[in-house]
């Protein structure tokens, strides 16, 4: 695959990012893609490894060093069949996707994998700039209908499958725009939206009928779904996020990241302060912000805190701090836990490990943060005595991940069996639940993950709700 000898004549060269400076005066994408020279060269490092562990890496099975190889040959056009094949949304991984392909490349044992994602982003890009990239229309209708509820990235890859295999797909969105927390999680600097409303347009085209601000178990009921519908597929999100027993939690500047993350987009995407901050504006704007937890949401909480003018931003994590380098003799080819800093933080942020929050200080409004420092011994915590210490804060946001999807409404309505931890029950091969009639995919059925894996359990429940209507299914797993 690729140039035989590419990877040993070439070093790894990967996008690279426009300047602070510039980037934080607006929303906007920001990473400079590589030149068609460059990407070609990068392409050509794909070796023929024997066992390309990238497939396995990879949540969708995407075909890696096919489309490396193609892109090496400057053959665009089936790269992006190849690339399309396993993944609908191929635009969406290629920017937000941690790249679990590239931690299990085998050049990443020396720490110079190939630049996977970036080109899988170009070969897409590409495809749309081309108008290579156009609704695929079934050619038979199968008279059966479907409603998909939540159009995050499992909805849409599970709604776009069934309209292709000829179904009649309704899609239900609870919120005013299609993405879930796609949308409206993720900021624009991360990922524009136009890129979601672009695949909606493809998607109705192909027969998705799409109806928002409609929630199900609220506006419209899962009995009538489930009489008027042929299946019914639950793909929404895992939206109840972590609280922080604290005294003081309780307290206005205290709130959670996606409220903050969510008034950020809907400014972006034009709407007005009533409608964007309902329970009224979050602004980091001269603040001293806090954000509690060292994830992915944390990191997006820093970048929109440092673009609204934040006087400081610290971001807290209660687990220690990383090793910089894994050892790769333990993890490869496996997602290695190690440090990771983020565009966001490069900005701007001060960043803390192994902290405990105690007490927020404050009256009506936030003044502080008590904290104290904790090791952890035999995988347990303790507080280092003598350790305590006091932050200064206006604003706090609570990003300390998400206990699974939201019981009222919908899935108390339902009645479907939940796991242990509280997420529909259902396997990963047929997706089915406790209700023969209903499906769950993405986050809702295995709680809080990345876009990639909800765009496979999409692909996948879809494929079973087609062989479970028809008797037999052409949709790939």
């Amino acid at each position: 695959m690729g140039k035989e000898t590419g990877f040993l004549e070439l070093d790894r060269k990967d996008r690279t990012y426009g300047p602070v400076e510039d980037r934080l005066k607006n929303y906007n994408e920001f990473v400079v893609p590589l030149s068609p020279e460059a990407l070609k060269a990068q392409a050509s490092r794909c070796m023929n490894c024997g066992v390309p562990h990238c497939h396995t890496g990879c949540p969708v099975n995407n075909i890696i060093p096919d489309w490396n190889h193609l892109v090496y040959e400057d053959d665009f056009r089936n790269a992006l069949e190849v690339l399309h094949s396993t993944n609908n949304f191929p635009e969406f991984t290629g920017r937000i996707c941690p790249a679990p392909c590239e931690a299990a490349c085998t050049l990443n044992i020396i720490d110079e994998p190939v630049t996977i994602k970036s080109v899988e982003c170009a070969i897409v890009d590409k495809g749309w700039q081309e108008g290579w990239i156009t609704p695929q229309v079934p050619e038979k209708r199968t008279g059966k209908a479907v409603a998909v509820v939540g159009s995050g990235p499992a909805g849409m890859a599970c709604a776009q499958q069934l309209a292709r295999a000829g179904h009649s797909v309704t899609l239900f969105e609870k919120n005013d725009r299609v993405g879930g927390l796609m949308r409206y999680g993720i900021p624009d600097f991360k990922m524009e939206k136009h890129l979601i409303n672009r695949r909606l347009v493809q998607m109705m085209a192909e027969g998705v009928e799409v109806k928002t601000s409609v929630e199900v178990g609220v506006t419209v009921s899962v009995a009538s779904l489930k009489e008027n519908f042929d299946a019914v597929v639950f793909a929404g999100g895992a939206e109840d996020p972590r609280p922080l027993a604290i005294p003081g939690f309780e307290l206005p500047g205290v709130r959670y990241a996606m409220e903050f993350l969510t008034q950020q987009n809907k400014r972006n995407a034009g709407d007005d302060e009533l409608r964007a901050a309902p329970r009224g504006t979050l602004s980091a704007t001269g603040k001293h912000v806090i954000v509690i937890g060292g994830g992915d949401t944390g990191s997006d909480c820093v970048g929109t805190s440092n673009r609204q003018g934040a006087a400081s931003v610290t971001q807290l994590e209660i687990m220690p701090k990383p090793p910089t380098m894994e050892d790769k003799a333990l993890s490869w080819p496996f997602w290695p836990l190690k440090l990771r800093t983020s565009s966001s933080h490069e900005e701007g942020a001060t960043r803390d490990w192994a902290v405990l929050t105690k007490r927020v200080i404050g009256d009506n409004d936030v003044k502080g943060l008590e904290c104290v420092r904790v090791e952890w011994k035999g995988g347990k915590m303790q507080e280092i005595e003598g350790s305590e210490f006091t932050l200064e804060a206006d604003l706090i946001f609570l990003a300390m991940g998400f206990l699974g999807p939201r019981k009222a409404g919908m899935l108390d309505q339902s009645g479907v069996e939940l796991d242990a931890r509280g997420n529909v029950k259902a396997n990963v091969f047929e997706y089915r639940t406790s209700d023969e009639k209903i499906w769950s995919c993405g986050d809702m059925r295995r709680g809080q993950s990345l876009v990639v894996w909800a765009i496979r359990e999409g692909r996948q429940c879809a494929r079973s709700v087609d062989e479970a209507l028809m008797g037999v299914s052409q949709l790939p797993r």
